[in-house]
């Protein structure tokens, strides 16, 4: 029997946890920075003068996103060279300083190259935190661990709803933008207490200080030895760095990896973070109501995600990834024909609030954490820095795709064939899983690369 498919008798849970949730901290600073700009915008846009240019109200949103791609491609140097953990400092000076900056940006030009910086570290810390995850994770907990991740992600969210309903009261911009400072230097602290990744630390040849972290966290000598092996082995035969992309196999998981963030992005969930105020304005809903209607969004998004976390390691990625595309589908539907029928009643307008909680719903239980698992799980050790790097990439284009145009696109196309749009684009993503999509659940990461390596179609690469 193969020892490599044996799940490890024990692993010190607290210590895993607590290091899982501080490197998670990423995730929050993440959806923080995201949900901010749904309260904020309305008022941005009336301090500015820019309630006729809605290219430049485009601008201000996207402009992090942008950033964020930028930052993704510095962090695949940086994490190499410097470790996962350092890479996570750097993002976090930045989200402190770069809040603080941008709540004193004095015109809208300053404000969009404020938030491109801030973006930066919304990039390296998407790139960094799942994979220092993956690499420090027990793998019978891998998938829940990694789903912290985007736990605090929508948690992020949900504060910066919260705090933007605070400060909308004066108008206040500038102080929900400021508020960032807080989490950001909590995470700064939180992360020098991490330890180094084990499988980086092997990677840059220092075997005892790997030895010693993998002591902390698997605990049984036996238990330490064999991973030990199994990274020794995957680095012997594992070629490193931008020679990868001569590898078949590296180029179809790549492929596979930036579908898949494709997926989650286009199906139209940032729609939802990025403009929700603005969704719930055209139905004409009060300023006040635009505001606890984001909350009610974000909190399901929080508590939803709670359940695939619970459930991501028992049911598996792929049963999740069917689940919740379906009820997105379904979400999109009631949106497009709420809008259609033209949302001027109360039942119609019912219908859209539905519509946002179902798609809510089925992204937090499913695409939310699990794309990021997948991510995380499917790369090749040497090269898993290039592949999430690119991946992470991928996702952050679409995310400046979609919230550089969504705005355009309700009033080229009208919100209807909008919303219907991207629940026809959640249906491809149900046939895209089916075909393509492997099950990772209690996988080594050793065994997907081996299978991948072995020529096995994506379908079956978490095959043990």
């Amino acid at each position: 029997m193969d020892t490599a498919i044996e799940a490890p008798k024990t692993y010190n849970k607290k210590l895993v946890y607590v290091v899982g949730t501080i490197a998670a901290l990423a995730g929050l600073l993440f959806g923080i920075d995201i949900g901010v700009i749904n309260g904020a915008l309305q008022f941005i846009k009336v301090d500015f003068h820019l309630q006729n240019h809605v290219g430049l109200q485009e601008m201000i949103v996207s402009s992090l996103l942008v950033g964020a791609v930028v930052g993704t491609l510095l962090s695949n140097p940086l994490s190499h060279r410097l470790g996962r953990r350092k890479t996570l400092l750097i993002s976090a000076v930045i989200f402190a300083i770069g809040s603080l900056l941008c709540a004193v940006a004095p015109d809208y030009w300053t404000l969009i190259i404020l938030r491109f910086i801030l973006g930066t570290a919304v990039g390296m810390a998407s790139f960094t935190a799942p994979i220092y995850l993956s690499e420090v994770s027990p793998k019978q907990i891998r998938g829940g661990l990694i789903s912290l991740y985007q736990l605090m992600i929508t948690i992020g969210i949900l504060l910066s709803s919260l705090s933007n309903m605070y400060f909308s009261a004066r108008g206040d911009w500038r102080a929900m933008f400021g508020v960032i400072f807080i989490p950001a230097a909590i995470m700064f602290f939180g992360v020098l207490t991490l330890p180094r990744s084990p499988r980086w630390l092997m990677l840059k040849g220092q075997k005892e200080h790997a030895k010693n972290v993998l002591t902390k966290i698997l605990v049984v000598d036996k238990e330490v030895k064999r991973e030990m092996q199994e990274i020794e082995a995957n680095l012997a035969r594992t070629q490193q760095g931008w020679s990868v992309f001569r590898l078949k196999y590296f180029r179809r998981v790549l492929a596979l990896g930036m579908m898949l963030q494709l997926i989650q992005i286009m199906t139209g969930m940032n729609t939802l973070m990025y403009y929700s105020t603005h969704i719930y304005e055209l139905i004409g809903f009060s300023v006040a109501e635009q505001m606890w209607g984001a909350v009610g969004l974000t909190t399901l998004n929080v508590l939803t995600t709670f359940i695939a976390i619970a459930v991501i390691d028992k049911w598996g990625r792929r049963p999740l990834l069917f689940f919740g595309l379906i009820f997105m589908t379904l979400g999109m539907a009631f949106l497009g024909f709420g809008f259609h029928m033209g949302a001027n009643t109360g039942i119609l307008k019912d219908i859209i609030v539905v519509g946002m909680l179902v798609f809510i719903f089925g992204y937090a239980v499913s695409i939310g954490p699990v794309i990021w698992v997948l991510c995380a799980e499917i790369f090749p050790l040497k090269s898993r820095d290039i592949g999430v790097m690119f991946t992470t990439a991928t996702n952050w284009i679409c995310c400046a795709i979609i919230g550089g145009c969504f705005l355009t696109l309700l009033n080229s196309l009208g919100p209807n064939f909008t919303f219907w749009l991207l629940g026809l684009i959640c249906i491809f993503s149900i046939i895209f899983v089916s075909i393509f999509a492997p099950e990772t659940k209690n996988v080594p990461l050793e065994i997907i690369e081996r299978n991948l390596i072995e020529g096995k179609r994506l379908h079956d690469i978490g095959q043990v």
